[in-house]
């Protein structure tokens, strides 16, 4: 290794929808496994990446795509729990974030929503579990968030159920249009998508549906059967 065959890592790192950044000008993460491994590495994504971020591994280099993952993960976290709270206690979380946001240092906004979609954030933190029970290390962070995380759609079946009671309708039977399928705007990807999962609970609690996505036209068939369940 390094000297015939070259083993070379960098994690991935993409926004879909934002066009702010492309594939050149976001620093990449690259590790290798041996001196030599990295500084081809660094050569060869040198030639199409603005900046190019070595590492000494390409554990250190996968670890670090983990961290980014899991910062977003606990973050929405703590903002979708603020959500719970701030509902309860009658108080615009969105106003709360905007004035928060005010602050010109130590603070991120993160933003609430019916849960986390796509393969990386929702999913990708817990291979790192799976991995620190061979430590003998709990990775508490990520499970607690998870936990929060994916618990969101059933608040907001909650919420729609709540609001049918009030015009003195039931849940069964009601006509529901989701808005958007796709995990985030402006894209046509649905992997792991929080709608995915409201229109399970929906549909098994008798409601009428449709939705609208442009990016979305046909709803692709489940790759498992694993369903959403609310109390």
């Amino acid at each position: 290794m390094g000297k015939d065959f070259f083993l070379v890592y960098s994690p991935e790192r993409e926004d879909p929808g934002n066009k702010n950044f492309t594939t050149r000008t976001i620093p990449k993460v690259v590790g290798g496994v041996t001196t030599s491994c990295r500084k081809l590495g660094q050569q060869l994504y040198g030639q199409i990446i603005d900046e190019v971020v070595v590492v000494s591994s390409t554990a250190a280099a996968e670890l670090s795509k983990l961290l980014e993952n899991i910062y977003r993960s606990v973050n929405i976290a703590l903002v979708n729990e603020m959500k719970l709270l701030s509902d309860r206690m009658g108080i615009d979380i969105w106003e709360v974030i905007a004035a928060a946001s005010t602050k010109p240092f130590g603070f991120s906004s993160f933003y609430p929503g019916p849960g986390l979609g796509e393969h990386c954030i929702p999913i990708d933190p817990f291979y790192l579990s799976w991995k620190a029970r061979q430590y003998d290390f709990t990775t508490k962070f990520i499970e607690l968030a998870g936990e929060i995380n994916t618990s969101i759609p059933c608040f907001v079946i909650s919420k729609v159920t709540e609001a049918l009671n009030l015009l003195g309708k039931s849940l069964q039977g009601a006509s529901v249009l989701i808005l958007g399928i796709a995990y985030k705007k402006d894209i046509d990807d649905d992997r792991e998508s929080p709608s995915l999962k409201l229109l399970d609970i929906l549909k098994k609690q008798g409601a009428r549906l449709r939705y609208n996505d442009p990016h979305i036209p046909h709803l692709k068939k489940p790759e498992n059967t694993t369903t959403a369940v609310c109390a």
